[in-house]
């Protein structure tokens, strides 16, 4: 999409072809920025995902670094912590669910999983863009190259989800 353009619809072309894109990645996610800069002072895109993709259990320590989330397409779990790890809350969230979204507030351990391939979320949160550093992803969340850990936290979730 070229950057100068007033307006972008979000409709299903512009998913599949994000999907695609995420398909093929390594991480099997793709994110599409509707601000022109990561400097901006509201980030807004939408993350497509597909199973077996792994966000870490994280947080925003920024006070100023809410997100926002609606899920488009397909379905999320997604997971609330506290300080000690223990899981304090879990909703499955999608436009088919009765909770199409969630808000949370900055310095919340929160984590997700992806329950069906070609999930689409749009979020929105404040900028500029900052990295996670490492000291606000959980301890207790398995490190991206221990791909036999996160495997399994994967599929931990997944089975959370499935009982609920």
């Amino acid at each position: 999409m070229p950057t100068n353009k007033q307006y972008q619809y979000i409709d299903s072309q512009l998913m599949d072809r994000v999907a695609e894109e995420a398909r093929l990645s390594p991480r099997l996610r793709m994110n599409y920025n509707f601000h022109r800069s990561t400097d901006e002072a509201v980030n807004r895109l939408i993350n497509v995902m597909h199973r077996g993709t792994y966000l870490p259990v994280h947080r925003h320590a920024n006070p100023d670094r809410t997100e926002s989330c609606i899920v488009l397409r397909g379905r999320v779990g997604v997971t609330f912590y506290d300080e000690e790890g223990h899981l304090t809350d879990s909703r499955i969230v999608g436009p088919s669910c009765d909770c199409v979204g969630y808000d949370i507030e900055a310095g919340v351990w929160h984590g997700l999983v992806v329950l069906e391939d070609d999930t689409v979320i749009f979020e929105v949160k404040q900028g500029p863009y900052a990295p996670i550093l490492a000291e606000n992803i959980a301890s207790w969340s398995p490190a991206a190259d221990d791909e036999l850990a996160v495997k399994s936290f994967i599929e931990e979730l997944e089975n959370h989800f499935t009982q609920k």
